[in-house]
C-alpha cells in the first residue's frame, strides 16, 4: 500500500481543487470529490457511493464500508453548496459523483479515476497525494487549529487517539520540537 499525505494548508488544500478541475479541462467533479471528502472526512469508498437521497437536508447518515459503523456527519456549508451544484448541474443523476461516459453511463465514478486523478496533481506539487488524503487533510487541519487528537478521532471515527496521531502524521521531528518550543 502506497502512503499518501496529509495536505497541511489550506491554501495548498485550495490549490490542489484548482488543479483537480484545471486537469479535467474544466470538468469540476474531481475537485468536488476533493472538497466534500474534507468537509466529510469520508473514507473514499463511502464517498463514492452517495446517492443524491442521501445528501438532501443537513445531516448524511452513513453505515460505514470499511468499520460496520454507523455514522452522522453534519453538513456543512461547502458540502451543501458541492450537493447543490452538482444536482443543479446533473439532474437526473442517481450519484453524487457520476460519470457521463457512455461507457461507464449510470455508474459512480471510481477509485481508480480518483486515484489517478490526485496522483497526477500530487506529482505536480510534489505531495504524495491519494484518496486518504482528503481524511488525513481535514484531521491535519483540525489539529493545526487546536482541536484535541480525542475530537479528530471521533471526527475520522478512529479506534484511538493512537491511531488518528499515526494518521495525520504527526511525526517524531514535530514531537521533539515542542522540547525547543517550551522551554522553562
Amino acid at each position: 500500500m502506497n502512503i499518501v499525505e496529509a495536505v497541511k494548508t489550506e491554501g495548498e488544500a485550495k490549490t490542489i481543487s484548482r488543479k483537480l478541475t484545471l486537469n479535467a479541462k474544466g470538468n469540476t467533479l474531481y475537485a468536488d470529490i476533493w472538497e466534500f471528502g474534507i468537509n466529510t472526512a469520508l473514507r473514499i469508498s463511502d464517498l463514492l457511493t452517495l446517492t443524491f437521497v442521501e445528501v438532501q437536508g443537513d445531516k448524511l447518515v452513513i453505515k460505514e464500508a470499511k468499520t460496520g459503523k454507523s455514522r452522522q456527519i453534519d453538513l456543512n456549508s461547502g458540502a451543501k453548496a458541492i450537493v447543490a451544484r452538482r444536482r443543479q448541474a446533473h439532474p437526473s443523476h442517481t450519484f453524487l459523483f457520476q460519470v457521463d461516459s457512455n461507457r461507464a453511463k449510470g455508474k459512480a465514478v471510481s477509485r481508480v479515476s480518483v486515484a489517478n486523478a490526485f496522483k497526477d496533481v500530487g506529482e505536480e506539487m510534489s505531495i504524495r497525494l491519494g484518496t486518504h488524503s482528503m481524511r488525513k487533510t481535514r484531521g491535519w487541519l483540525m489539529y493545526s487549529n487546536g482541536k484535541s487528537i480525542e475530537l479528530i478521532c471521533k471526527v475520522l471515527n478512529h479506534s484511538s487517539p493512537a491511531v488518528t496521531m499515526a494518521y495525520i502524521g504527526i511525526t517524531q521531528a514535530e514531537v521533539d520540537a515542542t522540547y525547543h518550543e517550551f522551554v522553562f
